[in-house]
C-alpha cells in the first residue's frame, strides 16, 4: 500500500512540473500596446518574390578611343659625360676654363709644365736635320762613286729614327696638354694653378647636355611592343609643371634575370639646358596608337571562381521617365586594364547598361532592380594632353588623380628651335 501511494506522488509531481513548463514557453497574447515584431530582414531576391526592386548604380559600355601607355620610372644621364683626367703626372702651369663654362671640343682645359719635353722635342729636330744632311750627302756621294751604296742605307735609316725621335718627343709633350674630349659643360674643378697632378688624377667632369638619355625598365611582357622610335613623355620633380617629350632611341636586346625587366633609353633635346644628369624621372611611353575599345568601370568586374563576370541590366516595363531593369549575369573576358577602367574583348556589347554597385544584393538573374540617381560627374580633364575622350592610365601612363579631377594637363616645355640631337620627337 505505501509503495502504490509513493508511485502517485512522483507522476503527480512530474505532471505538474511538466504543466508549470508549459505555462512559461506558451505564445504570448497580443496586447494593443505591445509593438509590432521586427519583421526578419527580406532577402536579397525579394524582389523577385514580390518585394521591393533592389536599389544599384549602374553604367553604360561605351566605346572609346583607347590609349595605351606605361608608365615606369627612371634617371637622366647626359648623352656624353665625362671626368677629363691627366694622362702623365705634371705640375700645373695654365688652367684654360671656369666652373660650369661650355666648352668647346678640342679647346685646352689645363696645360701642364713641358718645360723638358720642350727641350727634348729641340733636341731631337736637330738630331733630324743632321741625319737628313748627312743622308743627302752621302747620296751626292755615292752618285760619284766615292762611297758604297751602304753608306746611303745607313744614312736613310738614321734619317728615321731621327724622325722617329721627334714624334715621340712631340707626342710626350702633346700629353701635358689636357684638351676637352667633345662639346658640353665644365663642372666644378678642385685644382689650382701650381699643383702637382700624379697620373690620371681627376680634372674636372665634362657633360654634353644639349640631349639627356632617360633610363628606364619595363616589364618583360612588354619586349615585342616596345620599339625605336616610339614616343614618351618625361616628368621630374625638380620641374612638376612641366612635360618634356622624349623618343625611344634603343631597347636592350637582354633581359634583366633578376627582375625580369627590359632596359629602355629614350632621347630628350635638351639644347635650353632645362634638365641635369641624374634627376629622377617618371615616364609615361605610348605603346601603340590609339584604337578603338569597349571599356567599362573596373568596379563592375566580379570575379567568381576564375571566371570574371558583369551583372548586365535588361529594361523591361515602364516609360522613359521610370523604366524597369532585370538583371542577367554574363561572362566577359577582359583585356588592357586603365586607373578605373577595363577593356571588354567579349561579353558585352556597346551601349549595354551594367551594373557598378549593389552586386552583393543580386543573387540570382532576373531580380528586378531600380536605378540609384548619381549626380553627374565633373568633365574630367584628358591624361598627359590627351585629346577629348581619350581613355588613358595613371600607373599605366593614363589620366593621373589631379588630371581625372578636372585639373589640366601639364603643358610641354618649350624646346630649341630647329633640327634636334634626337631627331623629330612628336609631342603627344
Amino acid at each position: 500500500m505505501l509503495k502504490s501511494t509513493t508511485s502517485l506522488v512522483a507522476v503527480l509531481a512530474l505532471a505538474g512540473a511538466i504543466g508549470v513548463a508549459w505555462w512559461w514557453q506558451r505564445p504570448k497574447p497580443a496586447t494593443p500596446d505591445a509593438p509590432p515584431p521586427r519583421a526578419a530582414s527580406a532577402p536579397a531576391n525579394a524582389a523577385g518574390s514580390g518585394g521591393a526592386p533592389v536599389v544599384v548604380e549602374s553604367s553604360l559600355v561605351r566605346l572609346q578611343p583607347l590609349r595605351e601607355d606605361v608608365e615606369a620610372v627612371g634617371s637622366l644621364r647626359s648623352r656624353q659625360g665625362t671626368v677629363v683626367r691627366a694622362e702623365v703626372g705634371g705640375r700645373i702651369t695654365q688652367i684654360n676654363f671656369r666652373d660650369g663654362q661650355r666648352i668647346r671640343r678640342g679647346q685646352l682645359l689645363v696645360q701642364l709644365d713641358d718645360r723638358l719635353q720642350q727641350a727634348q722635342i729641340q733636341q731631337a729636330q736637330a738630331e733630324l736635320s743632321i741625319a737628313q744632311a748627312n743622308h743627302k750627302r752621302n747620296s751626292d756621294l755615292v752618285a760619284q762613286g766615292f762611297i758604297s751604296q751602304r753608306g746611303v742605307d745607313e744614312s736613310a735609316a738614321a734619317v728615321q729614327v731621327a724622325q722617329a725621335k721627334a714624334e715621340l718627343a712631340r707626342a710626350t709633350a702633346a700629353r701635358l696638354r689636357v684638351l676637352a674630349p667633345f662639346d658640353g659643360v665644365a663642372g666644378l674643378r678642385n685644382i689650382s694653378v701650381g699643383d702637382y697632378l700624379k697620373e690620371g688624377s681627376d680634372i674636372v667632369n665634362l657633360e654634353d647636355m644639349n640631349a639627356m638619355y632617360v633610363d628606364f625598365r619595363l616589364p618583360e611582357r612588354l619586349q615585342s611592343r616596345v620599339r625605336p622610335g616610339q614616343t614618351a613623355r618625361v616628368r621630374v620633380e625638380a620641374l612638376p609643371d612641366r612635360a618634356f617629350a622624349a623618343v625611344v632611341q634603343a631597347v636592350d636586346p637582354l633581359i634583366d634575370a633578376n627582375g625580369r625587366s627590359l632596359s629602355v633609353r629614350g632621347c630628350i633635346d635638351n639644347r635650353l639646358q632645362q634638365l641635369r644628369p641624374g634627376m629622377f624621372a617618371r615616364v609615361g611611353t605610348r605603346l601603340g596608337d590609339d584604337r578603338q575599345a569597349l571599356m567599362i568601370p573596373e568596379e563592375a568586374i566580379v570575379s567568381q571562381g576564375g571566371r570574371q563576370t558583369v551583372i548586365r541590366l535588361l529594361r523591361g516595363a515602364g516609360g522613359d521617365d521610370k523604366p524597369t531593369w532585370t538583371t542577367q549575369r554574363m561572362d566577359v573576358a577582359t583585356g588592357t586594364r586603365l586607373a578605373g577602367q577595363v577593356e571588354i574583348l567579349r561579353g558585352l556589347a556597346e551601349g549595354e547598361r551594367i551594373v557598378t554597385a549593389g552586386q552583393q544584393r543580386i543573387q540570382r538573374d532576373g531580380t528586378a532592380v531600380r536605378l540609384a540617381e548619381a549626380p553627374t560627374p565633373a568633365p574630367a580633364a584628358p591624361a598627359h594632353g590627351a585629346p577629348d575622350g581619350v581613355a588613358s592610365s595613371a600607373r599605366a601612363a593614363s589620366a593621373p588623380a589631379a588630371a581625372r579631377a578636372g585639373t589640366a594637363p601639364l603643358p610641354w616645355a618649350p624646346t630649341a628651335a630647329g633640327p634636334g640631337p634626337c631627331g623629330v620627337v612628336a609631342q603627344r
